[in-house]
This record gives C-alpha cells, sequence and structure tokens, in this order.
C-alpha cells in the first residue's frame, strides 16, 4: 500500500493542487485518481498561466474563441470551465458516492474582486451557473471583504471554497460567515446543506520567517499555526451552535491545508504532509508531493484534537521576536496582491498568445 492511499485510509482526503488540458488528455488525472487515492482538485490563476505559457495544448481552442470576439477574463474562464468541467465528470462518481463530501474541482474568482464584496456575489453565482457541475467550488478569499461575500454566496446556494486563509482568527472568521449563511438558509426554510472548504496557506509562514529564527524553529511555524487552527475547527464542530444545524441538514465545512509543498530543500519533501494528517480534512497537495508521498510517504501520529504543541511552539516564535498576529496580516496581504500579479500575468499571457494564433492565421 502506497502513502496515498494510507493517508487516504487515515480519513484525510488528497486533492491536486493542479490543472492542465495535457493532465486530463494523457489520462493523468484518472490515473491519480485510481491509483493515487486522489478526490479532488484546486485550480488558480498560476496553475493555467503556466499550462497556457509553456505549450501548445491551449492553441486550437484560443483560436477558435478568438472567432468569437472572446477575449481577456471571458476567455479565460470559457477555458477554465473547459478543463474544470471536465474533471468535476471524473470526479463524479466520488461526488456521488460520498454523498457530496468529496469529489470537488475548484474554480476562483477574478482576483480583483478581493476587496469588492458585491462583485464577488455576481461573479460567483454567475460561474456556479455557467459550470453546471455539482461539484464545482468558487473560490472567495477569506480578506475583510471577501468574509460576507462568502455568507452571501453561501445563502444564495453555491458552494465556497474560501482561500487565503493564513492563522485561526482568519479562519473562524470565514467559518463564522459560513455558519451565518447555513443559519439564514435554515431561517428561510432552505436546504442547509450547501457544502464548503476552509482554505488554510501553510507553508508561506516558514518561508516568511527564513532565516530569522533558530535552527531549531525552522520548518516548524506553518504546522504550529496548522495545529492551532485545528483546534478551533473541532471546536467548532463539537459546538451547540453547529450541532443544532446538523439537525436541520447542514454539513460541515471541512478545514483545507493549502501551499503544502515544501519550498526550502533543506527540509523534508512530506514535512506538510506528514505533519497535517488528519480525518475530516483535506491536503491539496502540488504534483511533485503528490508523486512523493506515493513513492516514499510514511505516517505518524495524525493531528492531536487539542493542537497538541501549537501554542508552546508559537510562543517560542515571540521569543525570537516574530509577532505572529501582525504576520498573518501581512501574508494576507500579500497573498491578495500576488494573486492581483498572477492574474494580470495570466491575462498579459492569454493577450500575447492570441496575438501570435492571429499573425500566425
Amino acid at each position: 500500500m502506497n502513502g496515498t492511499r494510507r493517508l487516504h485510509d487515515a480519513g484525510q482526503s488528497i486533492w491536486l493542487d493542479n490543472i492542465t488540458r495535457g493532465l486530463l488528455r494523457s489520462g493523468g488525472l484518472r490515473r491519480y485518481i485510481e491509483e493515487f487515492s486522489v478526490t479532488g482538485l484546486t485550480s488558480n490563476p498560476t496553475i493555467f498561466d503556466h499550462a497556457i505559457r509553456s505549450g501548445a495544448e491551449y492553441d486550437p481552442a484560443i483560436r477558435e474563441k478568438l472567432r468569437t470576439g472572446r477575449a481577456g477574463e471571458a476567455l479565460f474562464f470559457d477555458l477554465a470551465l473547459e478543463d474544470l468541467t471536465q474533471a468535476a465528470d471524473l470526479f463524479r462518481p466520488i461526488h456521488e458516492l460520498t454523498n457530496r463530501v468529496d469529489g470537488w474541482v475548484s474554480l476562483e474568482l477574478s482576483p480583483t474582486l478581493a476587496y469588492d464584496t458585491p462583485g464577488s456575489v455576481t461573479a460567483a453565482k454567475e460561474l456556479h451557473a455557467r459550470a453546471e457541475r455539482p461539484n464545482l467550488f468558487i473560490k472567495i478569499p477569506g480578506t475583510r471583504e471577501g468574509v460576507p461575500a462568502i455568507e452571501e454566496a453561501i445563502f444564495a446556494g453555491v458552494p465556497v471554497n474560501v482561500t487565503l486563509l493564513f492563522s485561526r482568527e482568519q479562519y473562524l472568521a470565514a467559518a463564522e460567515a459560513y455558519v451565518r449563511g447555513i443559519e439564514r438558509r435554515v431561517a428561510a426554510g432552505l436546504n442547509a446543506h450547501v457544502p464548503s472548504v476552509a482554505s488554510l496557506f501553510v507553508s508561506r509562514w516558514d518561508a516568511a520567517v527564513g532565516d530569522r529564527v533558530p535552527p531549531a524553529l525552522r520548518g516548524r511555524l506553518g504546522i504550529a499555526v496548522a495545529k492551532r487552527t485545528y483546534r478551533a475547527y473541532r471546536d467548532l464542530l463539537a459546538s451547540d451552535r453547529w450541532l443544532r444545524l446538523l439537525n436541520r441538514g447542514a454539513r460541515s465545512q471541512r478545514l483545507l491545508w493549502a501551499s503544502t509543498g515544501t519550498k526550502d530543500p533543506k527540509m523534508s519533501d512530506l514535512l506538510y504532509i506528514v505533519g497535517l494528517a488528519a480525518p475530516h480534512t483535506i491536503n491539496t497537495m502540488p504534483e511533485k508531493t503528490l508523486l512523493a508521498l506515493a513513492d516514499h510517504g510514511e505516517l505518524g501520529a495524525p493531528l492531536a484534537r487539542d493542537g497538541g504543541d501549537a501554542e508552546e511552539v508559537i510562543g517560542r516564535f515571540r521569543e525570537a521576536s516574530i509577532d505572529v498576529d501582525a504576520l498573518a496580516a501581512k501574508l494576507q496581504e500579500e497573498g491578495a496582491a500576488a494573486f492581483v500579479k498572477s492574474w494580470e500575468d495570466l491575462l498579459a499571457c492569454l493577450a500575447e498568445k492570441s496575438e501570435t494564433l492571429r499573425k500566425a492565421g
């Protein structure tokens, strides 16, 4: 039994943090589903940018859409929805077998909407309707302006993957928005079953502190923050407030570990996989990390429900002059800015590719 199967059997969903047209057409994604227990995937503008820029697999579709006048954001969402609906269909049997718990794909809103609440809600509704797939999440960032958009999207029945979360407090704000959205649906006599996941970014914590901390602390902050957040997650699931909603047919907003590829070559390539194994959670991992897990992954004890040594480790970072709260805010701000930059790069890539194809006839 390989490492991916062991992790799946331990109760954690394995999602792939990648999608390309080549991966779909070659049967690679199907193989990952069948052999590596992959039960979902996530996407973002950078992934599509690399896929479109690195080869010609999107050229025929772009050429065809240019003839109909598609360009810019409209062209991108056409291409993305083609890929993601095909992937959603591959995961559909898993989605049905797990009664909508698993088998999801995710499409990100334009990052330029990160601080636009009404614009995010409108776009989320439109994209979900266009996809016509029950197992497609719309990604909405958990920024201050994104939080009310999450609540409104959930109330409207749109499944949401909350992205850009970096701390327990940011997670709790997103979870509160989800719960409010469900409570409003119950009060309005609507079905309480609107799925959601909350994505906590992990490895960027350790990249941010780097060599500013003693060697004994390197590679430990991201997992400590995740452990602290996991405790808050488990406490919420056990709360009377949530249990009342379960009685009305609600499903818990699962916690998802994002940014789990190891960035420091001195650290284990499975640092954020082995360290974050926990039932009823998701780990969305890059292809390289997935293959490493299948090849040599060994699991230890699952995350402690109470967060284990999280507070002690975070306290040591504070002693090393790391302001964890300020860094969480900074990471979210930088993450939102990076998403916008990736989006601009993607649109520039599409414009360049479109011009090249026009000239080629």
